[in-house]
């Protein structure tokens, strides 16, 4: 029997710091994006704020996105700074949110703040779904481990400036073709903190060969999506 599980990736405006404003953002991109899963960038929820004060899965802020996901069935997985604290992802439902990654592979500037998280996987419907953020798309070391997991496909939320758009493309091909795998990214667009005053937007989602499936645009609130047939 055929499984589908269709993937979006968002791009929410962003009010640095405004857990609050950020998480109606977040409400309207699930409701918008129509997908089982929509994947979101890093530190979506507050901005590339690294001295953002950590999230915590029972923060009555994130509510909206909460409504949204019972609404759609949806599973956001939001980029925030969690407690540990790590750089992390919230996966939010109709039921609430909890915590299922954290960074592995940090900056200098993010470790004199955050502690590396494990890698991880999470499962919906059958999916398999590895877990990384921004940096850790660059360590082939990560994918790997993260792909001897098990996995169906590589999520990731990055911000890049404007001037590396392609980044992640690059990225996300090299994971597809090194272990067959589909790679769904969610860029930032907007200005954000940690110097990106000019992000790259353009999230997108490959195929296991490592072709582009779909791609956002630069601009913030754009979503791009794909059913994946297995």
């Amino acid at each position: 029997m055929e499984r589908a599980l269709s993937v979006a990736v968002a791009q929410p405006r962003c009010v640095a710091h405004d857990v609050a404003a950020n998480a109606v953002a977040h409400a309207e991109a699930v409701t918008a994006a129509d997908a089982r899963v929509v994947v979101f960038p890093e530190m979506s929820l507050t901005g590339y704020e690294l001295d953002a004060v950590p999230v915590s899965p029972g923060d009555e802020r994130l509510a909206p996105i909460v409504a949204a996901c019972a609404a759609t069935g949806t599973i956001a997985l939001v980029g925030a700074p969690v407690p540990g604290p790590h750089i992390g992802v919230l996966a939010v439902d109709g039921d609430g949110a909890r915590v299922v990654y954290g960074k592995v592979c940090l900056h200098e500037t993010e470790a004199a703040r955050f502690v590396p998280g494990e890698h991880a996987v999470i499962e919906v419907d059958g999916w398999r779904l590895g877990l990384a953020v921004c940096r850790d798309t660059g360590i082939p070391e990560h994918a790997a481990a993260t792909a001897a997991l098990g996995i169906d496909g590589y999520v990731a939320g990055v911000v890049h400036a404007e001037r590396e758009a392609g980044l992640h493309g690059e990225r996300a091909r090299r994971v597809a073709t090194d272990h067959g795998v589909w790679v769904a990214t969610a860029a930032f667009a907007g200005p954000t903190g940690g110097g990106f005053d000019r992000t790259s937007g353009r999230s997108g989602i490959w195929s296991a060969t490592g072709d582009l499936l779909a791609e956002a645009g630069p601009a913030p609130d754009e979503v791009a999506r794909v059913v994946f047939i297995a």
